[in-house]
């Protein structure tokens, strides 16, 4: 019975999670409970315990944490600043006597939106709410229109430099290492958040792509379906201007990031401040506007920490019960070896995306999987980009995808449910596909990390 109570505490988190319990002391919460009864019945180490105070002050010291407020920092600004905003309808301008020009438009911006955010439900929100009207009122369906904008909000998870790529990319260093370390290896170079950023870039703009093919295909195949806007003079001066700075700005915090001439850490400081000084220039970074701008990066950075800091504890009580012993296990007893490990990880997170976030996901799942599989041989680069989009793909899914949640919120009234989830299967085909072609070539997330390393 004792060998079970891994899996009982992970059974204990999805409840109490969809009963609508805060994530952070779920996890906090049922560590304590698991490890308290042990140490009553006497099959729990209560010394493994004082471990924990050491692994918050690792999270404390770890630089490369420290992006993830400067990164939400960075998107937040160009959110609250309009300068997205300001994007999207001189794009939508210079697209607009194409057939689909304003949905393409609306995946470029959303594309660099999700890039600069990582945050699906920021995205999705943002975008419904500046383009879904204006697309329905151009002659859009309403399931062509909801689809693209579910579909380009959860591009964060997959477009550098975003903060699931971040956190992931963390995560799987610290995973990569214990794999190591449990076969009695060393590498004083284990993956970066630098390498999963250089390892998405393929597969990010394959996924774009394949969206705006998509979206041209639908507009040939059917006009009516994706008409092009009404014609309007194009300021070319002032298009630049708008278009420029900020695409400048995130080409800059990526490209210093690939080129090595900074950390993360270092480059999400130079987008943050990038950000600020772009909405101070273009007169919108009033005092109230950096207040909101600074309460709703603290918000979301103390969400991201609060559940480190339970998932860090969940994990310690789950190896004191020898639970990664259990997963090795379970690994090693499926058949199809180290394909079918994969295979069933990545089956169990997209289901596990109905319930829960990119963060929790990252925090849990990645922690116990990671090393083991790691240590079957598997590429940790390769995974990452799978993980991010086999995410990706799951809250895009109906009937529970948090993307089709968030759209509902703001999309009107007379756009159905039922549109929004047929709207959103071709894009999840596509992001199928894409999964296959990474299953069967590697290389399209690997081999630029390795040419650049």
């Amino acid at each position: 019975m004792t060998e079970l109570i891994p899996l009982l505490m992970f059974a204990a988190v999805c409840g109490a999670l969809m009963f609508g319990y805060p994530v952070a002391f779920t996890l906090g919460g049922t560590a304590l409970a698991a490890a308290g009864l042990g140490i009553v019945f006497g099959i729990f180490n209560p010394e493994l315990l004082r471990a924990f105070p050491d692994r918050l002050y690792g999270i404390m010291q770890n630089g490369t944490l420290m992006a993830v407020p400067l990164f939400v920092l960075m998107g937040v600004m160009l959110e609250r600043a309009r300068i997205a905003e300001d994007l999207l309808v001189n794009l939508a301008k210079v697209f607009a006597r194409l057939p689909a020009g304003m949905a393409v438009s609306v995946v470029v911006v959303g594309a660099l939106l999700a890039a600069s955010t990582g945050i699906v439900g920021a995205t999705v929100v943002t975008m419904g709410l500046m383009s879904l009207p204006t697309m329905l009122r151009n002659g859009y369906p309403a399931g062509l229109a909801t689809g693209t904008i579910c579909a380009t909000g959860t591009l964060g998870q997959i477009i550098p430099p975003s903060i699931a790529l971040v956190l992931l990319g963390d995560t799987l260093s610290n995973a990569y290492q214990q794999a190591q370390l449990s076969a009695g290896i060393f590498n004083p170079q284990p993956v970066s958040v630098g390498d999963l950023f250089i390892g998405a870039i393929v597969p990010g703009l394959l996924l774009v792509a394949a969206y705006i093919i998509y979206l041209l295909f639908v507009a040939r195949r059917e006009l009516a379906a994706a008409p092009a806007g009404e014609s309007e003079s194009v300021d070319l001066t002032h298009t630049l201007k708008s278009l420029l700075p900020p695409i400048v700005l995130m080409l800059l915090v990526l490209g210093s990031i690939i080129s090595g001439a900074a950390t993360p850490t270092e480059a999400a400081a130079v987008g943050a401040l990038g950000a600020g000084i772009l909405a101070w220039s273009r007169g919108a970074l009033s005092w109230n506007r950096a207040g909101e701008v600074g309460r709703n990066t603290l918000q979301v950075s103390a969400m991201v920490f609060a559940i480190l800091i339970g998932a860090s504890l969940f994990s310690l009580v789950f190896r004191g019960y020898d639970g990664e012993e259990l997963v090795t296990s379970i690994f090693n007893s499926l058949p199809g070896g180290v394909v079918g490990a994969t295979l069933l990880v990545m089956v169990v997170i997209f289901l596990l995306g109905f319930i829960l976030d990119f963060i929790e996901i990252t925090f849990v799942v990645v922690p116990i999987v990671g090393p083991v599989l790691l240590a079957m041989g598997v590429d940790p680069v390769w995974l990452g980009i799978m993980i991010a989009i086999n995410l990706q793909t799951s809250f895009l899914t109906p009937p529970f995808g948090f993307a089709l949640f968030y759209l509902r919120g703001v999309a009107p009234e007379e756009v159905a449910t039922g549109a929004i989830y047929r709207g959103v299967v071709p894009f999840i085909a596509i992001q199928l596909l894409l999964l296959c072609a990474l299953a069967l070539w590697p290389e399209l997330a690997t081999w630029l990390p390795g040419r650049l390393s």
